[in-house]
């Protein structure tokens, strides 16, 4: 219970202190963003900042919080010390460089400043990347609803049914102004993933001792031996680092009324979120007493351990929590990386989205092909599995990336040079851990631990090396000029 607490503290102090040092090295000014400056009532749309806040956490959020930092709660409470200094010193840096770099680019996407800053090979694999990410990411936001609900109605609405549904709302979701849809309802669904948290992490500390939230350890308690590195690092993305969140801050980037709301908007939904992982990592190693019994009712779905916690914890009440959250909240974070993948193909291929008919040019083949993709998890035992661990490896790639991308940026701009280490030092960490992961994991290579370890500390000291001697060489080249 004490180092629960302790985490939650530290988060705070986090985002006082750490989150003001982020700021102070982009230095934030009184340039108009694109919700001033283009305003073409569809993506580029101020809000106001409670909105934004709100909206955003809804967009990195979702179930990615829930669910990942359960199935990271098997390893035991050492998912405590990743979910907060990884979200305080990674992934938050992460969000707000990926946001206010967007914003000084007029809403650019991840994969078009990734050819600005790391050149036209990158800004063509980034595309390729991300889009493909974003589909799997609709997908899976796709499937685990429509399972939860097949179960909850009557035989005739299957799966495959509430699929479709979710496609058709996907559809306008993605084709609506942002403020039509995704800025009227967003607001309420934050507030209700919000409460869910909140009301759980009641239930347990005020359970009159019938739920014990153990102390962080440094020990693997995983009960299948899976290593720590890299395999928490990979499977806890929403709440601590991820790529996913590199394609949705752009998004708010176009909304934000002012560069000086960065740090509430961006920053402050990452610690949010961390908050959110925190209380759910908690209340899986603290409900089931033991990560083998966590591990265990996970093999039945996600889904259904949040809904066994919330109803255990809350009775009545936490059932409809349960579902309302496990439900509306992935489908919210599917929407908006359909909308995320039409505007990158939109960039990609100069289509202007103020056209609805150019909007529906992309969206239906990429709806299609997410439609395939549910089928496929739906009709396979292993499917959603499938999917999931590809996301999960996707994701951490596109977060390292997104890190370089910020380096670079940094870098560039002369004053903010030794700031640069300040997305440089987390940039590496997430090369470690992608880079080690996929030599690995079954997915992956499936080469020997030994070999994996030292490939990914290998490239992810190259790569700093390869940082170090920029750095080394914009320093010279600034002293020359003076």
């Amino acid at each position: 219970m004490i180092s629960l607490l302790i985490s939650f503290v530290v988060l705070i102090v986090g985002y006082i202190v750490y989150g003001r040092v982020t700021e102070k090295i982009f230095a934030p000014d009184d340039r108009q963003t694109p919700a001033i400056a283009i305003n073409d009532g569809v993506d580029c749309v101020p809000m106001k900042t409670w909105k934004a806040f709100l909206v955003q956490l809804l967009n990195i959020a979702g179930t990615g919080p829930i669910f990942g930092a359960l199935m990271g709660a098997v390893f035991g409470p050492v998912v405590f010390l990743w979910i907060v200094f990884g979200s305080i010193l990674g992934g938050a840096v992460h969000d707000y460089m990926s946001g206010m770099i967007s914003s000084r680019h007029e809403g650019a996407s991840i994969a078009e400043l990734s050819g600005t800053y790391l050149g036209k090979a990158a800004k063509w694999v980034m595309r390729v990347f991300s889009v493909v990410l974003l589909v799997l990411c609709g997908t899976v936001f796709v499937t685990s609803p429509a399972g939860l609900l097949d179960k909850l109605t009557p035989a005739p609405l299957n799966g495959t049914f509430w699929a479709i549904v979710i496609l058709v709302y996907y559809l306008l979701a993605t084709l609506l102004p942002i403020d039509k849809l995704i800025g009227k309802l967003y607001p309420i669904f934050g507030v209700l993933l919000i409460v869910m948290a909140g009301a759980v992490i009641g239930g347990i500390i005020f359970s009159g001792g019938k739920y014990t939230i153990p102390e962080i350890s440094l020990q693997n308690l995983h009960p299948e031996g899976t290593p720590i590195w890299p395999y928490m690092f990979i499977t806890v993305a929403c709440g601590a680092v991820s790529g996913f969140h590199a394609t949705q801050s752009p998004m708010i980037a176009k909304c934000i009324k002012s560069e000086k709301e960065g740090r509430n908007v961006f920053y402050g939904a990452m610690i949010s979120e961390a908050v959110i992982a925190l209380v759910w990592a908690a209340a899986g190693v603290s409900f089931y007493g033991t990560t083998q019994l966590l591990n265990e009712a996970l093999k039945g779905g996600a889904s259904n351990v949040v809904y066994e916690i919330s109803t255990g914890v809350l009775g009545v009440f936490g059932g409809v929590l349960a579902v309302a959250g496990v439900i509306v909240c992935p489908i919210t974070s599917g929407d908006t990386a359909f909308r995320s993948a039409r505007l990158i193909l939109a960039e990609t291929f100069k289509l202007e989205q103020k056209k609805i008919k150019n909007r529906l040019l992309i969206t239906i083949p990429l709806l299609i092909i997410g439609g395939l993709l549910t089928w496929f998890a739906i009709v396979n035992d292993n499917g959603f599995q499938t999917i999931w661990r590809y996301f999960s490896w996707s994701n951490q790639t596109l977060a390292m990336i997104a890190l370089w991308v910020s380096t670079a940026y940094l870098l560039k701009k002369g004053k903010y040079r030794f700031g640069s280490l300040h997305t440089a030092f987390p940039a590496t960490f997430m090369t470690g851990v992608s880079i080690t992961y996929i030599l690995m994991a079954q997915e992956g290579f499936r080469l020997n631990q030994t070999i994996s370890y030292i490939a990914g500390a290998s490239a992810a000291v190259i790569l700093f090396v390869v940082y170090l001697i920029a750095l080394i060489r914009k320093n010279i080249t600034i002293r020359r000029e003076r």
